[in-house]
């Protein structure tokens, strides 16, 4: 087969790669060796891998100078018009520079102040996102899905919608609800949302469809984000079943003053690195594989250290916040809460962890855009740009109270709902039915739903990237 390495012939000495385990930066490598540009695809792809990973560990040494001469070398070859690994490492090759332009807060204030954040693009992109990938339609499908059958039987149900921008679910759920052998029940959304622009036109959507199915229902906007909610202002009644929707919402809680914590980064064993290099040999295509088959370590705790268990409350992060704000939900005995969050571990306290974790989940990302759209297209480009790239940035550049991507794995989500007096909720097999038959329907080849402790999982290939867990208000023994 062309492009194989003979047999008994090592990928070593077959490839330019060969060169990657000796090479270093150094002041005066600005522009890379004239065989880069030569690279295949494959090679070139795992080449960047290895430029970011080196890259990241001089940012996290405070080496700018290296770290700037790491950059430009991946500027040379990164590009948001080329393949999957040259688009991504052109996102965290930004996040990286930010991070490093931080060092100098008046120069970073300086050429930020002039910035203009429309909040109607962001709006926009996250149409898109909704539009170009599955994931957001699989979750509403799945969470309209749980709400008809623990609403089985209510006469008065009060859903709360924690990001509140997408008719399409609601209106599902009213063609759903218009169809119960009892009728539809009298139905209340308290819908959230930082623009007020977006909650007007949620309202007047949604009213004229509630109107087409004869569905008794009224709209409360609440103008705000999730950190600031005043949970008064959800105007919860007697008598109301009520059920929450969070879609990609609940992770922005687990925001915290990094500086308490700074022992952690601090410690010795954290600073370690292993400098040890390996040659990266690709036997698959997508980046996620690559990463995957390949790991790349960022450091190597001492075995000395003791690590709590994955299971262990002592594993998850101080989260003042969410603490108190999950207390607060519970008081208002919700009969079901839908969680839909990234299946990814962005929440780590040190740069090379988070590094390698977005890593790892954007490129499967990524992969999912290059096996849907093509390349050209302006759609593309922007959900890439202003909405992965810039949790990318987020998840690199920033700490503290400005790192708002704190992803969370579902094992954690797990921990955190019973430890603040929630039950899990099993999902049914027929909300993965009808998951299926959306991707069967819209051709969504690659992607996949599965089943982890009566939760869902979604998956682009085998790399779970979403998961979804459904809760209920538990009484205390």
């Amino acid at each position: 087969m062309a492009g194989m390495v003979p047999e008994g012939q090592s990928f070593v000495t077959s490839s330019p790669l060969q060169f990657i385990p000796w090479m270093s930066f150094s002041p005066g490598l600005g522009s890379p060796f004239p065989w880069l540009r030569e690279l295949k695809s494959e090679e070139r792809g795992l080449y960047l891998i290895h430029l970011l990973v080196s890259c990241a560990n001089h940012v996290a040494a405070g080496s700018l100078e290296n770290a700037n001469i790491g950059l430009e070398q991946i500027s040379h070859l990164a590009s948001t018009d080329g393949d999957t690994m040259q688009r991504i490492a052109a996102y965290f090759n930004e996040a990286l520079a930010y991070r490093m332009l931080k060092a100098w807060p008046g120069l970073y204030k300086a050429l930020n102040s002039t910035k203009i954040s429309l909040v109607s693009e962001e709006i926009h992109v996250q149409k898109l996102f909704f539009e170009l990938c599955p994931f957001l339609k699989l979750a509403y499908v799945i969470t309209n899905q749980a709400i008809v059958e623990a609403m089985e039987g209510e006469k008065m149900v009060h859903i709360i919608d924690f990001n509140c921008f997408e008719p399409a679910q609601w209106i599902n759920l009213f063609q759903t609800f218009n169809a119960r052998p009892e009728g539809p029940p009298h139905l209340r959304i308290t819908g959230l949302h930082e623009q007020k622009e977006v909650l007007d036109h949620m309202a007047r959507r949604l009213t004229e469809e509630a109107q087409k199915w004869d569905i008794p229902f009224q709209f409360n906007p609440v103008v705000c984000k999730l950190e600031n909610l005043d949970l008064e202002s959800l105007r919860v009644k007697t008598g109301e079943a009520l059920a929450v929707s969070s879609v990609l919402q609940l992770h922005s809680l687990l925001v915290t003053d990094d500086e308490m914590h700074k022992w952690k980064v601090n410690s010795p064993s954290m600073s370690k690195t292993d400098r040890s290099h390996r040659v990266l040999q690709m036997n698959q295509r997508t980046l996620g594989e690559w990463l995957k088959k390949e790991p790349v370590h960022a450091y190597s705790p001492s075995s000395d250290l003791a690590s709590p268990s994955p299971l262990s409350p002592l594993s998850l992060a101080p989260a003042p916040k969410m603490g108190s704000f999950l207390t607060a939900l519970r008081a208002l005995s919700p009969k079901l809460i839908v969680i839909t969050e990234q299946e990814s571990n962005n929440s780590g306290s040190t740069l090379m962890e988070r590094v390698m974790e977005a890593l790892n989940f954007y490129a499967a990302l990524f992969d999912c855009l290059e096996s849907t759209v093509s390349r050209a297209p302006l759609e593309r480009k922007k959900v890439e740009k202003m909405l992965f790239g810039e949790e990318i940035k987020n998840i690199i550049a920033c700490e503290g109270v400005e790192r708002k991507e704190r992803h969370e794995k579902l094992e954690k989500w797990i921990l955190r709902l019973e430890l603040a007096g929630f039950g899990r909720v099993p999902l049914s097999y027929h909300g993965m039915l009808q998951a299926g038959r959306l991707l069967q329907t819209n051709n969504y080849d690659g992607y996949k739903i599965k089943e982890e402790n009566g939760c869902l999982v979604i998956c682009w290939q085998e790399r779970p990237l979403y998961s979804i867990s459904a809760w209920r208000f538990r009484p205390y023994d």
